[in-house]
């Protein structure tokens, strides 16, 4: 290797290592702050917080790496055209592309290796993610009731004074709100002396005991001028069970719920996965074009006369029945085509989740493969980019990166979300912010280059200069004849 490669590869991979660190640093922030509900006000231990955190982690990895070899990039070339580094280089008769040749190689080896990362361990550490968010009340119920405060737990808000215990399951002090289901506020208030949570690693129900307390319930008059007396029952109890499903305690959000479960799977998984949904999405529209058949088959049990032997056309059917038999016949028309309806609509609305969980596997089994590309892209952007702006640093490479990540993003993520909804394929969603970002790369790479800057102003203001000369041509010879 020369001098001149090692030199570039170590200022590049010294910039893109410093430039990560603290861009996965700040998205780990945000996912802190992201999942802070989750973390805050439940006595989590150090332990439980860290390893919450580094399942989080390499979820991170597709969104930070693309950025930092873009920033890197920049800062790198751009530095190197600021201190007239790569004017040098020129004057050598090195070329940009023989300069970017070592460094390509790297990018490649960094692809493999993210390709990698995607495929195996993310879905392994997103599987775990998922389990522990799920899990976490379950595994120690007393985390999710804090002391001295209202904690939310399924359909109950529960309040204590003190939890003991080794896990924290006695409790002292029990106040609970059962929220209504009409959405009318709390009509029901448990208070115990004391209580035990009780809870199985493979249920999802929290059993809460109480000991020696009351149970106040609002009772709403059927007659309107009684409610303002605000009447209510009370009873007393020395034990008193209530059952709590753990189950949407830790739930997942909308994009990323536990059934869906196309990122915890890896290439292989994802074919086989899509290949079994696909083949009993076609199976069940098949199985239902034959039972609609079959339904529609159920007029043909009426006896109908014989008009097969009339050479006479009849454009009334209903006039060969009788009176009777044409109710029986409109009224079973009338009921089957209702329910089959009901039938096609419901069938719709299933075959179109069904769509869209296809089109969720799709999406998932190219983003291995976008990330790979995206490195490259990334790279061919910023270093031809910082080559033509001449600055290094953290001011304008920084600028720059982030309007460029950020479209690549918001496109990608656009791109998604019509795919999802079929309304585009699956194919071009996840690769919709490379395809429209591509030219961008070709473009910067061709005028850094041929020492072209990044925006040509004489094409801009050469239209410009010619109205104004032509208004002076026009006003000087009137002067003149003045």
């Amino acid at each position: 290797m020369k001098i001149l490669d090692k030199y570039l590869l170590k200022t590049f991979l010294g910039t893109f290592t410093t430039v990560f660190v603290i861009l996965f640093f700040v998205f780990v922030l945000q996912t802190v702050w992201l999942f802070i509900a989750e973390l805050a006000g439940k006595d989590l231990d150090i332990f439980m917080v860290l390893k919450f955190l580094i399942l989080a982690m390499p979820r991170i990895v597709p969104l930070v790496l693309p950025l930092s070899i873009l920033l890197a990039a920049i800062m790198s070339f751009g530095s190197l055209s600021e201190h007239y580094e790569f004017a040098a280089m020129k004057s050598s008769g090195i070329s940009l592309q023989r300069a970017m040749r070592s460094l390509t190689v790297s990018i490649a080896i960094l692809s493999v290796i993210a390709f990698l990362f995607a495929n195996n361990v993310i879905p392994y550490a997103e599987f775990k993610f998922v389990n522990f968010r799920k899990n976490i009340a379950q595994a120690k119920p007393a985390l999710a009731i804090a002391e001295g405060q209202f904690s939310d737990v399924g359909l109950y808000n529960i309040k204590v004074n003190k939890k003991s215990g080794e896990n924290g399951n006695h409790l002292t002090g029990i106040t609970i709100h059962e929220k209504s289901q009409n959405g009318d506020g709390s009509k029901t208030v448990i208070k115990a002396k004391d209580g035990e949570l009780i809870s199985s690693d493979k249920s999802s129900i929290l059993q809460l005991v109480l000991n020696d307390g009351n149970y106040y319930q609002d009772i709403v008059p059927k007659k309107y001028e009684d409610r303002s007396k605000l009447p209510f029952a009370k009873s007393s109890f020395k034990k008193y069970r209530i059952n709590i499903d753990l189950s949407n305690l830790n739930k997942i959000d909308n994009d990323q719920s536990v059934s869906t479960t196309n990122n915890m799977l890896n290439v292989s998984d994802l074919k086989y996965t899509l290949d079994s949904l696909s083949k009993n999405r076609d199976t069940e529209i098949i199985s239902f074009s034959e039972n609609s058949a079959a339904r529609l088959g159920i007029l043909t049990d009426n006896k109908a006369p014989e008009v097969a032997k009339k050479k006479t056309i009849t454009k009334n059917l209903l006039s060969l029945f009788s009176n009777k038999q044409k109710t029986e016949i409109l009224n079973a028309a009338s009921s089957n085509i209702q329910s089959l309806m009901y039938s096609i609509d419901a069938t719709k609305s299933e075959l179109d989740n069904k769509k869209k969980n296809i089109n969720s596997h799709i999406l998932s089994l190219n983003d291995k493969f976008v990330i790979v590309y995206a490195c490259f892209l990334m790279f061919f952007i910023g270093a031809p980019l910082g080559a033509i702006i001449r600055k290094g640093g953290l001011g304008l490479p920084i600028v720059f990166a982030v309007l460029i990540f950020i479209s690549f993003h918001f496109i990608n993520t656009f791109g998604k979300r019509i795919s999802q909804e079929d309304g585009l394929s699956p194919f071009l969603g996840s690769w919709m912010s490379s395809i429209i970002l591509t030219p961008l790369a070709i473009l910067l790479t061709y005028r850094a280059t041929n020492d072209i800057g990044l925006i040509n102003m004489d094409v801009l203001l050469a239209p410009i200069q010619k109205v104004f000369q032509k208004l002076f041509q026009k006003l000087i010879p009137s002067q003149n004849k003045e």
